[in-house]
């Protein structure tokens, strides 16, 4: 089979696997948060999707303009600066924009040290 024959056999097989992904990146402003009452609410181990966040978990809450450009529930995103990949499992307050807040479980000393810092986010818009 000549190799122009195969084309529309490897262009359809890309089409039905996926060719890797589209990676999008953003520069946001990143702060931190805890487990703590005085940080969240009264159930602050409970994500604004209803996941449970125990310490050790790798979670990020996002801004709602954040959900719009793909970074949905589950979503697991990279971040400048933090080894690994942090999954999306909480949302903020409306009034935030292009902001993302990292979960330190228990941590206040941590978060504290994190402080409020510019890093750039990198997720795929795959599943």
């Amino acid at each position: 089979m000549r190799s122009s024959a195969l084309f529309p056999i490897v262009l359809a097989a890309a089409l039905v696997l996926g060719c890797g992904g589209e990676k999008k990146s953003l520069e946001v402003t990143a702060t931190a948060y805890t487990s703590s009452v005085h940080e969240t609410n009264s159930k602050p181990h409970l994500g604004a999707w209803g996941d449970t966040l125990k310490p050790g978990t790798r979670a990020i809450a996002v801004s709602r303009d954040l959900i719009k450009l793909g970074l949905t529930h589950g979503r697991h995103v990279e971040i400048e600066g933090l080894p690994g990949k942090y999954k999306v499992l909480d949302k903020m307050g409306a009034r935030w924009r292009k902001r993302i807040d990292i979960y330190m479980g228990k941590d206040v000393e941590k978060a504290r040290a994190w402080g409020e810092r510019k890093v750039v986010i990198q997720w795929s818009l795959d599943p």
